[in-house]
């Protein structure tokens, strides 16, 4: 028995009273499926771009792209953040890399503006906040 599945036990023990081996592969029959219906076709991608805004450089970027609305230079950005413009640089790419910022060039300015999967995800988040687990 692996570990895993004498933890399993011992909680079912406790939850009926007793554990024989059909409740053990009856639980472990349902919590199998509960795995295969989980959709993890985009896993590496939501993972990814979870971390993404998982660093407060480019979480703080989105939230101010997000409350602007429109387009913003990155000139614009610069001064709202205590970090260098290498780092607002580097932040912005890996943002848009992410799908999170839609960028454009234009002459010698390049312009940001958050993506609806980056609205999206920060309202799910607002809606979040405040409840209790």
């Amino acid at each position: 028995m692996s570990d895993a599945t004498g933890r399993l036990e011992r909680l079912l023990e406790d939850e009926l009273g007793e554990c024989r081996a059909s409740d053990v592969e009856q639980r472990m029959t349902e919590l199998d499926a509960l795995a295969a219906d989980a959709p993890l076709a985009h896993a590496a991608t939501d993972v990814e771009t979870l971390a993404t805004l998982g660093d407060d450089t480019r979480y703080r970027l989105t939230r101010i792209l997000v409350a602007a609305g429109e387009e913003l230079c990155v000139c614009e950005l610069a001064p709202t953040l205590d970090v260098s413009d290498s780092a607002i640089s580097h932040a912005l790419t890996d943002l848009a890399e992410a799908g999170l910022v839609d960028r454009r060039k234009e002459g010698k300015w390049r312009y940001y503006r958050a993506t609806e999967r980056a609205e999206r995800l920060l309202a799910a988040l607002d809606d979040t906040r405040g409840w209790s687990a």
